[in-house]
């Protein structure tokens, strides 16, 4: 067993715990108001504990937990360790263990999503893992996906977006689920979604999701249609994207950057 797949058997042992313990969880908040249990803080902890003792050299950055970020490190791990904890809090299925693996440059190179209640059917999670330069498995098998569908028939955007931004009348069906990560892997994993939206997410809501589609060859760009990078104010000083995130098919992100416009924030 090499050091990712005793990540992934970490990862998948604590989406099963956050499972069990979903029927029981309680909400506590964090000073800027969001949400917080502690299935997140164990399971942030013992990810990163592991990950620590199997990449010393690579930096950490979560959501729960702040370490210092070596501009030279080797890899860069970003843990999301519920993204949807909102949703998990209430019981609800749209919520995932997401791990973004960034190389030196910055650039995303692997990952792994664990959402144990949004599989494709009711006895399996949905777990995505593509380690460096690795082929994207779909539960241990090869998943082959098509970053060229011609048509679009379906959004994954957060509810939240409709109260800063007023969505006009867009050319495809909204779906929402409750967590940025399965927003925009639902290109990866769903036929009938080609595109999402992100919106003043933070680092750990997008690097998972990032690398599993630029892998695909699946496009990921800010509102001025360059390709999303990582930059310092995002990794060392922790702060939100100021703006838009338009992932999934070439078509789909096209036809998003044309129809959304925000009119609490400037450019």
């Amino acid at each position: 067993m090499d050091s990712y797949d005793q990540v992934a058997q970490l990862i998948l042992q604590m989406g099963s715990y956050a499972a069990t313990e979903q029927a029981h969880v309680v909400r506590t908040y964090k000073e800027d108001g969001t949400i917080l249990t502690k299935t997140d803080t164990t399971i942030n902890e013992k990810i990163s504990s592991l990950l620590a003792s199997l990449f010393p050299q690579a930096n950490i950055i979560t959501e729960e937990a702040l370490r210092a970020v070596n501009p030279s490190a080797p890899l860069t791990f970003i843990l999301d360790p519920i993204d949807g904890t909102d949703s998990y809090s209430q019981g609800l299925p749209g919520w995932a263990i997401a791990l973004g693996i960034l190389d030196q440059k910055r650039q995303p190179i692997g990952a792994m999503v664990y959402a144990p209640r949004w599989g494709h059917n009711n006895s399996t999670g949905l777990f995505l893992r593509q380690d460096p330069y690795k082929e994207l498995l779909l539960n241990d098998s090869v998943l082959t996906t098509n970053p060229d569908r011609p048509k679009i028939h379906a959004y994954a955007i957060a509810s939240h977006i409709i109260k800063h931004c007023p969505i006009q009348r867009l050319d495809a069906k909204i779906r929402s689920f409750g967590s940025n990560i399965l927003h925009m892997i639902s290109a990866l994993s769903h036929p009938y979604i080609e595109g999402a939206v992100s919106y003043r997410c933070f680092a750990w809501d997008i690097a998972a999701a990032h690398a599993l589609l630029s892998g695909q060859g699946f496009v990921v760009e800010d509102e001025q249609g360059a390709p999303f990078t990582y930059t310092d104010e995002l990794l060392v000083e922790r702060k939100s994207i100021p703006g838009f995130v338009f992932s999934g098919t070439r078509v789909a992100v096209n036809s998003l950057q044309k129809q959304f416009s925000c009119p609490d924030h400037h450019h």
